[in-house]
C-alpha cells in the first residue's frame, strides 16, 4: 500500500535520492497549419537515437534539488515522499506563494507541481497517480484554484500521465529554452488542472486548451 507523508526541507537529501532520469524514445513535435489557419497538432515522432534525461543532472543549480532552499523561499511549499513500507518510492513537491518562482505568475490562487519523480521499477504502477492527487488536494486546502505543470516535449510519458489526469494543454514554448544550449532544441509545455473541480481522471489520450488542437502517432 503506497502512503504519501509531507517532509520539511531537512528531509531533501533523502528526497533526492529518488532517480528522476529516464530515456527519451520520441518526441512530441509541434505542427502548425501552413495555410495560416489556427490551431496546431504534436505529433510523436520517434527520436533517432534513444537517449536518457536526467534533471536533477541539468546544469542549472536551481533545477537541482538541494538547490532550492538556497534560490527559493521554501517555507511555503510542500515536499511529499511516497512510501511502500520502508521503501520510498516516488516524491513530489508544490511550489505556492513565491515571489521569485515566476511560474507562479505573482498568483495567490495558483499553486505549480514543481517536481514528480518516481522509482524507475514502480513507474507505471499508480504511484505518481497517488502523488499526484495528493499534491492536487494539498495545493486546494491552501485556496489554488488551478495547479500547473511545466514538462517538454521530450518526456513523452508526462505529457500522456497528466492528459489522463485530467490536465489540459494552456501553452507551448518553442523558444522557452533557447539561452540554454543543452536543451534549445526543447519545447515548453504547460499544463493546468482545474482544482475547483472534482478529480477523476480523464483518461484521454492528450486534451488541449486551443481551436483544432490534436495528437497524433507518427509511429
Amino acid at each position: 500500500m503506497i502512503e504519501v507523508c509531507e517532509v520539511g526541507p531537512d528531509r531533501l537529501s533523502e528526497y533526492a535520492r529518488v532517480p528522476t532520469a529516464f530515456e527519451v524514445r520520441s518526441i512530441l513535435r509541434v505542427e502548425t497549419p501552413e495555410s495560416g489557419e489556427l490551431g496546431f497538432r504534436l505529433v510523436e515522432e520517434p527520436v533517432d537515437g534513444p537517449y536518457t534525461k536526467d534533471y536533477d543532472a541539468a546544469d542549472v543549480p536551481d533545477s537541482r534539488v538541494l538547490g532550492w532552499p538556497q534560490h527559493f523561499d521554501v517555507a511555503s511549499w510542500g515536499f511529499f515522499l511516497a512510501r511502500d513500507g520502508t521503501e520510498a518510492v516516488g516524491a513530489a513537491t508544490v511550489a505556492v506563494r513565491t515571489p521569485a518562482a515566476h511560474m507562479l505568475e505573482d498568483r495567490t490562487d495558483l499553486a505549480v507541481l514543481w517536481d514528480l519523480r518516481i522509482e524507475p521499477a514502480r513507474r507505471r504502477q499508480g504511484v505518481g497517480t497517488v502523488l499526484f492527487r495528493y499534491a492536487a488536494d494539498w495545493s486546494r486546502s491552501r485556496g489554488c484554484r488551478q495547479m500547473k505543470i511545466e514538462t517538454q516535449n521530450t518526456n513523452v510519458p508526462a505529457c500522456r500521465f497528466y492528459a489522463a489526469q485530467g490536465c489540459v494543454l494552456g501553452g507551448i514554448n518553442r523558444h522557452s529554452y533557447t539561452a540554454c544550449p543543452a536543451v534549445a532544441h526543447e519545447t515548453m509545455l504547460l499544463w493546468y488542472i482545474d482544482l475547483t473541480r472534482e478529480m477523476s481522471g480523464s483518461g484521454n489520450v492528450l486534451s488541449v486548451a486551443g481551436p483544432r488542437a490534436s495528437w497524433q502517432s507518427a509511429g
